[in-house]
Parts: structure tokens; sequence; C-alpha cells
């Protein structure tokens, strides 16, 4: 059976202030990349979404971002790269903990927002990422854009690699994710997105925002957890590919 791995940002709440529906994506991906306190989440709440996750053998992984939480990580920020280190390194750290204290483990590392576009195509901050991985455990994996340089500078710096496409966001026709400030960046259609996935998984292709079929080399789907309807696309995914005997499971080689 063809599968795939399908995962999705998770533990984003932040004390009185919830994000997304944990509990529900949970029972849907294989893989959920949970935030690690410094774009959202705290620590009472991260417990709990590992302990379910783990309760649900659903693959963990650190969703490690620039430190901005009134922006929500998505503010691009010219940090050092021995802040980046650092940072990295801690988010990874403290999210390891609470993975052991819940039964399970931290598999792989996927940054988060504007680090994770920033890192994509800019060298000194993506060899910062690289680094901070290889020095708390080089056996974690790198989630990232598929086909963006980041992949293959992780890659020669000895580290195990996943490219993911995004359900849920537009493309340029260069492979780019479409910014979140044009029209377009956010799919909201539940059926036209588990079809536009269904295709990717059959052709390797997904459509551009001008119309262009573009390739990519991706091992895993990413819903957004923070989306208006996220569970609900996720599960629409989900049941697509059952009915056309493609399975869903955690990502488990190298890219």
């Amino acid at each position: 059976m063809v599968s795939i791995d399908l995962n999705s940002d998770l533990g984003e709440g932040y004390g009185a202030w919830k994000m997304g529906d944990d509990q529900a994506m949970l029972e849907i991906v294989s893989s959920a990349n949970v935030a690690c306190g410094f774009h959202a989440g705290d620590p009472a709440g991260l417990l709990k979404t590992v302990q379910t996750a783990a309760a649900m053998k659903v693959a963990i992984g650190a969703h490690v971002s620039y430190p901005d939480r009134v922006g929500f990580g998505r503010r691009d920020m010219d940090v050092t790269s021995e802040e980046l280190i650092g940072d990295v390194i801690y988010q990874i750290g403290a999210l390891q903990g609470i993975a052991k204290a819940a039964g399970t483990s931290v598999r792989y590392v996927k940054p988060h927002g504007a680090l994770y576009n920033h890192i994509a195509n800019h060298e000194r901050q993506a060899l910062a990422v690289i680094k901070a991985i290889k020095l708390i455990d080089p056996a974690l994996v790198l989630m990232g854009l598929a086909g963006t340089p980041v992949m293959e500078l992780a890659k020669s710096e000895g580290l195990q690699v996943v490219g993911e496409v995004f359900a849920d966001r537009g493309y340029t026709r260069e492979g780019l994710l479409v910014s979140r400030r044009e029209p377009g960046a956010v799919l909201h259609d539940a059926a036209q997105v588990a079809r536009r996935m269904l295709n990717f998984v059959r052709t390797g292709l997904v459509t551009a925002q001008d119309g262009t079929e573009i390739r990519i080399e991706a091992q895993s789907i990413c819903v957004h957890g923070d989306s208006p309807g996220a569970v609900t696309m996720a599960r629409e995914i989900r049941t697509l590919f059952q009915a056309e005997s493609i399975g869903v499971r955690a990502f488990a080689g190298t890219a």
C-alpha cells in the first residue's frame, strides 16, 4: 500500500488562549509538530498534547521558532548564529523533557513560521539550525520545505531530512509558499484540498497559484492546526486517502 505522513502544528495554545483542537487533530494525523514555548505553548498545555500524542502513537517533532510570541513566530528576525543555536537547543531540550515525562521521545525538528521560511533559502541561519540539531541529537530528522536549498545543506551536514508539502497553502511557480500577506495564501475548501493532495500522492505534482504544475519531492503533508476548519480539512484528506487505499503513517526513513 502506498502511504504518506500527515502532520500538523499543535500545542499552540497559551494559558487561557486556545489555538486549534489538538485532541481531534491527533486522532487524524501521524506526526505532531509540537510548539516549544517560543512562539506559542505553555508547559502544562504542551505536556497534555504530548501525552495525548503518545497515547495515540503519533510521532513527536519539535516545532522550534524565533522568540516571538506576540507575532506567533511569523516575523523574521536577524538573530546571530550563536543566539539561534542556543534558542533551538533550548527549545528541543524542553520538549525532550516533556516527551520523556510522557513516555515518548522527540523524533524530528520542524522550524516554524518565519524561521522555517528564512532558513529554506538563507545559508547562515540554516547552518545554525542544523548545527543546533547536531549538537543536541544528530539522530533527529529535519523536516522542511521540499525542494529548497536547506534540505540539501542538511543532508551534506549528515542529517536525515523529510520534505513536506502544504495541503492548505498556496504555492508560487518557484515552489515557495505564497506570502500570508497575499490573496490565496491559505486554502479553505476541504474537499478541494483533499483532491489536491490525492493528486499530489499519485503524481508528485501540485498546482501553483498561477496554474503552473510544479513537482514536489515530499514525504509528509502538513495541515496547519490553527487554520479555520483545520480538523475538517485533515479528516477529509484522511478519509479520501482511505477510500483510495493510501495509508497514513509517520515517515520511517531518510529523504
